[in-house]
């Protein structure tokens, strides 16, 4: 039997609200906020959200033959491919427009699920069945998308291709594709680690210029690339049982719970604001209280 997994902070109660026909719950921030599983743990809270306020439905995306390993209904389980022997600059993005590729067919997809499911579609997963009141919690007018690394290049993509998309936030992605060049007339989030600014990276630098619509940009101080990930909650965790190496590298040293906080209230201050209408002036002027935060320029 394998131990217990440590907490992510992801866990909540999915049962639609049943006080109104039309829940206060609206597909935010993800999908009817679409996101990578790697990224549980950044769903459970909504800082500042009061009684009446609206919900975000989440809608996690797994990556078949990317991520480790993958499960359908039915119980069939696809393991990621192993990847060439000769990783040249060469290969390495092809893989990367490859999977690119593969990863905006099953956000397609996706969205194309949620259009049936709000339309009272049940579909039979093999598994357990659909929570009641599932359709009446899906908006797919209210649609975001999230997504972190290769994933966030990816949302930023999928919101210029699809219309069925309003806002994209990208979690310290480099941007592949038209987008990088085309920008976005859409409502966009740009989050980054690290020394990273609006100049040092070429296709953001060039996104920026050309977008057109509400567009914010925030720097987590002290984080690293996983930092977006949930190794910045699950590494320190293991660390106090296992020999592992500095992880810096992987996490940076901001702390773990300051860090998931400001990157829950970043993206739910986004996603509020763009999908559900709450005004804030929190992505352009974080406050005092965040000082995990800067705003890029």
């Amino acid at each position: 039997m394998s131990p217990p997994a440590p907490p992510t902070g992801g866990d909540q109660d999915p049962r639609p609200h049943r006080r109104a026909r039309r829940p206060p719950r609206r597909p935010a921030a993800r999908g009817a906020v679409l996101l990578r599983r790697r990224r549980l743990a950044r769903p459970r809270h909504h800082p500042g959200r009061g009684a009446g306020e609206p919900r975000h439905l989440v809608v996690a995306l797994d990556s078949t033959y990317e991520a480790e390993q993958v499960e359908f209904p039915g119980g069939r389980v696809e393991r990621a491919l192993p990847l060439p022997d000769d990783l040249t600059p060469e290969v390495i993005a092809a893989l990367l427009a490859g999977h690119s590729r593969a990863r905006l067919a099953d956000a397609r997809f996706v969205l194309g699920a949620l259009d049936r499911l709000a339309r009272g579609h049940r579909p039979d997963t093999g598994t357990h069945p659909l929570p009641d009141g599932l359709a009446d919690a899906i908006d797919p007018t209210r649609t975001g998308v999230l997504g972190q690394s290769l994933g966030g290049s990816v949302a930023a993509q999928l919101a210029h291709d699809e219309p069925r998309v309003r806002a994209a936030a990208n979690l310290d992605g480099a941007l592949l594709g038209p987008v990088a060049d085309s920008g976005l007339a859409k409502p966009f989030l740009l989050m980054a680690s690290g020394t990273k600014t609006l100049r040092t990276e070429p296709s953001w630098a060039s996104c920026w210029a050309a977008s057109t619509g509400p567009r914010h940009a925030l720097r987590l101080r002290a984080a690293a690339h996983g930092s977006y990930t949930d190794l910045q909650v699950l590494l320190p965790q293991l660390a106090r049982h296992l020999p592992l190496p500095d992880t810096a590298g992987l996490i940076g040293t901001i702390t773990p719970h300051r860090s998931l906080a400001a990157q829950r209230t970043a993206v739910t201050a986004f996603f509020g604001q763009y999908l559900t209408g709450r005004p804030t002036t929190f992505l352009d002027r974080p406050g005092d209280d965040w000082p995990e935060l800067e705003v890029l320029h």
